[in-house]
């Protein structure tokens, strides 16, 4: 069985400890509906860009973007493609609840190369020697194990994956280990970048550190190359050693939650509900959260704004929503007469 070398060093314990706390708070911020799916769909859209762009696709986060929601550009076929793969590849793991095994990631595999390669070389172990390169400078980063150990090696890091052993190390550290021995690993002529990413986000997932899946670690990945690819390499040049390698991918994984804690500390309504709720979710229904956006975006909501806000219901049904969000204390009346104003609690 693959058997990872490391050390915990001072800076793998600051990350994990940064990573615990923006995690707790992330996990028990009270958010909004319409919050929880920007969060959520600005993930999606920085971890299919960033995922395919540190690989060498062409296409600006504004056109992967327009990609996902649908609409037509002007770009290369295989860049398109790509994406779209790709998107599917996140949306999979973050349903999946299935034991990490060899059939889930040549699926995995499937999906990402899906209309790029033919389907000779798709969800197939590669037949072929190759060499792993950075995409933006062409350096040549490492090479791969040869063809004839790619079957035994994979069996090897998926027996560690479903291990006692494994289990007993932190979530985001066997994440980090899972990464970069896929990647050394190499199994398939493309894709390996994208599959082993996806791999180790899979083992967040499972391990309850999904965090709302409001996270890209592959953003942190793309936005230095160098200093990622320098980072697989570090492990080759200290003997198989993955310290620098751990203390690089947990580093990445704190900044984002730390990023991902403060935007959602500044938001001004969920910081008055997690004092008033201490922590609670809250469901609001789709009226309430117009109501919100609207009082947000006016300052205030009167009776005489009822019908534009809402043509064809009745006040009364719009009362009782008013009622719901006074109830919560995130919204509260000023006035007593239909002139009276709505603002947020």
């Amino acid at each position: 069985m693959f058997v990872p070398k490391y050390s915990i060093t001072n800076q793998i314990l600051k990350n994990i400890g940064s990573i615990e706390a923006s995690k707790e708070i992330i996990d028990h911020a009270p958010l909004l509906p319409y919050y929880e799916k920007e969060f959520r769909k600005d993930a999606m859209v920085r971890s299919v860009h960033y995922g395919t762009h540190i690989e060498g696709n062409e296409l600006n986060l504004n056109q992967a973007e327009k990609v996902l929601a649908g609409e037509e550009i002007a770009a290369r076929d295989r860049d398109i493609q790509e994406v779209i793969n790709y998107r599917k590849v996140v949306e999979m793991i973050g349903e999946t609840k299935k034991e990490i095994n060899e059939n889930l990631i040549l699926t995995l595999h499937k999906i990402t190369v899906d209309k790029i390669l033919s389907k000779e070389r798709s969800g197939q172990y590669r037949k072929t020697q190759v060499v792993v390169k950075n995409s933006k400078t062409g350096e040549v980063s490492f090479r791969p194990p040869p063809v004839n150990e790619i079957f035994n090696k994979i069996s090897d890091l998926l027996q560690f994956i479903n291990s006692p052993t494994a289990l007993e190390i932190h979530p985001v550290l066997r994440a980090g280990i899972v990464h970069f021995e896929f990647v050394r690993i190499h199994p398939f002529v493309d894709g390996n970048g994208r599959v082993g990413r996806a791999l180790s986000t899979l083992v967040l997932f499972q391990e309850g550190y999904d965090i709302r899946r409001f996270f890209s670690l592959e953003e942190y990945f793309d936005s230095d190359s160098s200093s990622y690819y320098g980072a697989l390499q570090s492990v080759s040049k200290q003997n198989g050693d993955l310290t620098n390698w751990l203390e690089y991918f947990t580093q990445g994984l704190a900044i984002e939650l730390s990023k991902i804690k403060d935007k959602i500390e500044n938001i001004s309504v969920d910081i008055h509900l997690k004092k008033k709720l201490g922590g609670k979710p809250i469901l609001l229904t789709d009226r309430q959260l117009k109501i919100i956006e609207y009082i947000q975006k006016t300052g205030y909501l009167q009776n005489k704004a009822f019908d534009s806000l809402f043509p064809m219901v009745s006040e009364d049904t719009i009362l009782n929503e008013l009622k719901g969000l006074q109830k919560s204390k995130i919204l509260r009346k000023v006035g007593i007469t239909k002139a009276a104003k709505y603002i947020m609690g």
